[in-house]
């Protein structure tokens, strides 16, 4: 028997378990942009508004961190920029995917049950390897063959899916290997996620500035930036691919050799024994809950700070980025006043910085179905703890820690530019407001997850799907002409645009009341249902 022996089993189990939700996002990520072409041909039909756009877009620095530098001035170069952040998804989902089918079978104790029978040893990591990296590529097909059928040309169309393939491939190849370093999943998770955000700060921070920029060399060193070098629709640069195609082959190498060299259920990262009785001050629920949380919580806060002092270093350079650029200045002008560029930015990239935290919210808030399923929290449980007790040691991390994570966003932003502009005292306080105000929106996301734990435990993945849904209607709901009722959906659509506009009250008490609904609802079918038993 050979370490890949049963990988064709393993793979027909993965494709049987994610029948429904491998075809959902894998035509979900690889349509979506084909509707940007229509949507876009509509809302610009001619050369001159192509070229308005794009000239605008192009220096937008909002525009810019979110999705990239714009390759042509044409309908495809357009698409190819608005669809910027779909590497960003498709790589998360990947990650995700490969964790789910190895560390989490794993530590569920599933893995030792298939490892009895004909199953060698690297057979699991191969199957999710290949199921998530054929998914990528099928992506990357159904996208060029979409693309090239509205007329667009076929190179760049190709280009285009393997830009976003690659993305997803790099990324389950890093998730391959973070699987293997701990004995927790939501440990793996956390570090696949980090190399991600990692990568996308890298990014952002090369193209904020717009082409030819000081930074511009640091999109070498991020896989995301590797996408953008490709240039899809643009002067396609094909060696660029080598880049990731390395990568991928040298993190399933690694992946395969330390899969091989620890024993299953251990990670190769060692897990110290602790103390035979816990000190008095980890002795109760949420001393334990900080025990989980408050590593993955550090590592997002550094990404929050990071966030922030490269938003609030471009401030500075906005209102000379669009000095000679009308249409731009109109948008701007129309957003935060004819005093208010800077704020009208800051009113943006602070609205990303929701999106961000609400990540850290729904990652926080699944944590509790994570400790159910690993047979955890039954222990816990049979104590003096009580459910709600229980649920609220975890809760707290994920609604204070997102706060704690927006202020800290928010705080570097507004350092940054003040000390930009030598102001500190009057632009830190207002940047910081914009960014707090971001979480009552924050907290519905996390609500919603709530919710679906409490009430539908199977499908508490769910509320990556609720963020997603805001993401993609915050993102694209404009540039797709969704109607408002849909726009409204988003709970980030109602927030107020600070700084620059009045802060109005009322929207945030109705996210207030529909996050108290929410979150009710799931924590009264918590303490009613029936706790997973393995």
């Amino acid at each position: 028997m050979t370490a890949l022996t049963g990988t064709g089993g393993m793979v027909r189990l993965i494709l049987r378990r994610d029948r429904f939700l491998l075809p959902i996002w894998i035509l979900f990520l690889s349509v979506m942009p084909v509707n940007f072409v229509a949507a876009t041909r509509e809302l610009y039909p001619t050369a001159a508004d192509q070229l308005g756009y794009a000239r605008t877009t192009g220096t937008n620095p909002t525009f810019l961190a979110l999705y990239g530098p714009i390759h042509n001035n044409e309908i495809s170069g357009i698409v190819a920029q608005r669809s910027g952040f779909i590497p960003v998804v498709i790589g998360l989902i990947c990650a995700l995917t490969v964790i789910r089918h190895t560390r989490t079978e794993e530590e569920a104790g599933r893995r030792e049950l298939l490892g009895a029978t004909v199953l060698g040893r690297g057979a699991t990591l191969a199957a999710a390897l290949l199921v998530t990296l054929g998914a990528s590529l099928t992506v990357a097909a159904i996208l060029t063959a979409g693309m090239a059928s509205q007329d667009l040309p076929l190179a760049g169309s190709l280009a285009f899916g393997l830009q976003l393939a690659l993305a997803g491939c790099v990324f389950a190849a890093v998730a391959g290997v973070t699987a293997q370093l701990t004995e927790s999943a939501g440990a793996a998770r956390g570090m696949a996620i980090s190399v991600l955000g990692a990568s996308f700060v890298i990014r952002l921070a090369a193209d904020i500035g717009g082409a030819g920029n000081a930074l511009s060399w640091l999109s070498w060193l991020s896989p995301l930036g590797w996408g953008t070098r490709l240039g899809a629709y643009g002067d396609e640069r094909w060696w660029v691919l080598v880049l990731p195609v390395l990568l991928v082959a040298a993190l399933v190498a690694v992946a395969g050799t330390l899969s091989a060299r620890r024993d299953v259920g251990a990670g190769i990262l060692p897990t110290r024994p602790g103390p035979a009785e816990a000190a008095a001050g980890l002795r109760g629920p949420f001393s334990l809950a900080w025990r989980l949380h408050s590593r993955p919580l550090y590592a997002w806060l550094g990404g929050f700070a990071a966030l922030g002092v490269v938003f609030g270093g471009v401030a500075g350079g906005v209102e000379d980025m669009i000095r000679d650029n009308p249409d731009l200045k109109e948008i701007f002008t129309r957003l935060g006043g004819t005093g208010g560029i800077v704020d009208a930015y800051f009113a943006s990239v602070m609205g990303m910085l929701g999106l961000f935290a609400a990540g850290y919210a729904v990652s926080a808030t699944l944590r509790m179905r994570s400790e159910e399923t690993s047979l955890r929290a039954e222990p816990v449980l049979a104590t003096t703890v009580g459910r709600l007790r229980w649920a609220f040691s975890h809760l707290v991390f994920a609604l204070l820690g997102s706060v704690v994570a927006l202020a800290v966003g928010g705080t570097a932003a507004g350092l940054t530019h003040g000390l930009n502009d030598g102001d500190v005292g009057g632009v830190l306080p207002r940047v910081l407001a914009a960014a707090l105000v971001q979480f009552p929106a924050v907290w519905l996301i996390a609500a919603v997850a709530v919710a679906f734990v409490g009430l539908a435990p199977r499908l508490s993945a769910a509320g990556w799907g609720a963020l997603a849904l805001a993401a993609g209607l915050t993102m694209f709901g404009g540039m797709l002409q969704a109607d408002q009722w849909l726009m409204d959906v988003s709970p980030f659509t109602h927030v107020p645009k600070l700084p620059g506009h009045d802060l109005t009250l009322a929207p945030l008490a109705w996210l207030g009341a529909a996050v108290l609904a929410a979150g009710a609802a799931g924590l009264a079918g918590l303490r009613r249902r029936d706790l997973a038993t393995g």
